[in-house]
């Protein structure tokens, strides 16, 4: 028996060393791994929506050597009635609302300050929006009804092979996709585990064979479009989207700090929800599309493709939130009237009529539930009256 109690220890730390060293060479992927399972817990979600950058890898969209885009106090005013509990009740970690390019109220709550750099989920999509629609009146693409794989030819023989740019941008890629964050098997909890062990998101993307819809006839939420239209963005200028985004907006919009993008293991930006930005500077990016593109003289983002971008052009369905091109429109929006959107409680909102920008972040692990996005809006719609 001693000659196979010494085979089975020599087995046993066999196995113990080479854990240990598939441990030292994967410690990166398992600590994000482990950061990605607890990123929404009660207790750590604060902190980690204000440090993405501890759990994942990123890129840095640095902010260059302009002057700061200098964002003046105007007159303070009293909230409207309500607003503490809704910011109690939403786990609001700042709100920030500017009239007529100042700043009528700031404020941080949850220990979160102006300096942290803050996850925007899909509010990263209507950035990607405004960086498309440059390309576009530049040429470098040449119409939204060009298919995706003219662009994309990776994706060749996938479920987006019938669909068109337009498609995408307005979710209406008909492409299956199941978007439950609450569900750990569902496709986007899957990407979210690519990410963090450093796979990649264009053979994640590729991978998917099935469709539900034809395209451009159903409307369905499905944030791999928006990685699709950055595969779109890089195949039509042959640059990365964090180059073309410092250079095209980042940069010329003076922000205060360097701002930095989610990447997976190739580098690729993570555009459909990895940008980080303090909520000034979110701001900066708000009001130059509040000012139809325009900031400083310089016409950053084309005005024609704001208002058509921001325009219901999706098929939702009737009486429910409508869809631009990564926008969203509240139901009986009056002229002006849009938003982006992310999840837990990220929102920038717009009321051009008077002349009203809101950002607010937040980690709201109740987000998902019915009414919320509904009372958000409202309380957005008070503000901006109170003004």
């Amino acid at each position: 028996m001693r000659p196979v109690f010494k085979w089975l220890l020599r087995i046993i730390l066999a196995l113990a060393l080479a854990a240990v060293v598939v441990g030292l060479w994967k410690r990166e992927e398992i600590q994000r791994l482990m950061a990605v399972n607890s990123l929404f817990s009660e207790e750590k979600i604060v902190h980690n929506f204000s440090h993405m950058n501890e759990a994942f890898l990123t890129a840095d969209l640095p902010r260059g050597n302009a002057p700061t885009w200098e964002l003046p106090y105007g007159a303070g005013f009293d909230l409207p009635e309500g607003t503490d509990t809704w910011i109690d009740e939403r786990s609001v970690t700042s709100l920030l609302v500017m009239q007529s390019g100042q700043i009528r109220f700031e404020e941080y709550y949850l220990g979160t300050a102006a300096e942290d750099r803050r996850i925007s989920w899909s509010v990263a999509k209507s950035y990607l929006s405004a960086l498309l629609g440059i390309l576009l009146e530049e040429g470098a693409i040449n119409s939204l009804d060009d298919l995706v794989v003219e662009y994309a030819p990776h994706l060749k023989g996938s479920a987006y092979e019938d669909a068109t740019i337009r498609n995408v941008l307005n979710m209406a890629s008909g492409v299956t996709f199941n978007e439950d964050y609450l569900d750990p098997s569902s496709d986007i909890n899957r990407m979210g585990r690519v990410v963090a062990l450093g796979g990649e998101l264009d053979d994640f993307a590729a991978a998917l064979q099935d469709s539900f819809a034809t395209p451009g006839d159903i409307w369905q939420y499905v944030s791999i479009d928006t990685h699709v239209i950055g595969i779109v963005i890089r195949g039509a200028t042959g640059r990365s989207v964090t180059e073309l985004m410092t250079e095209k907006i980042v940069q010329p919009l003076g922000l205060e700090r360097d701002g930095y993008y989610i990447t997976d293991g190739a580098g690729v930006a993570f555009v459909l929800g990895g940008l980080n930005f303090t909520t000034r500077d979110f701001a900066r990016f708000g009001q130059m599309i509040l000012q139809n593109g325009n900031h400083d003289g310089q016409q950053l983002v084309p005005a024609e493709w704001i208002a058509e971008a921001t325009r219901a052009s999706a098929p939702t369905e009737p009486g429910r939130t409508g869809y631009g091109y990564q926008w969203w429109i509240p139901v009986d929006a009056q002229d002006g009237e849009f938003f982006a959107r992310g999840v837990y409680g990220q929102y920038i909102y717009f009321d051009q009529a008077r002349n009203v920008l809101i950002v607010t972040t937040g980690a709201d692990r109740e987000f998902r539930t019915s009414g919320v996005n509904a009372q958000n809006i409202e309380m957005f719609r008070n503000i901006a009256r109170k003004l």
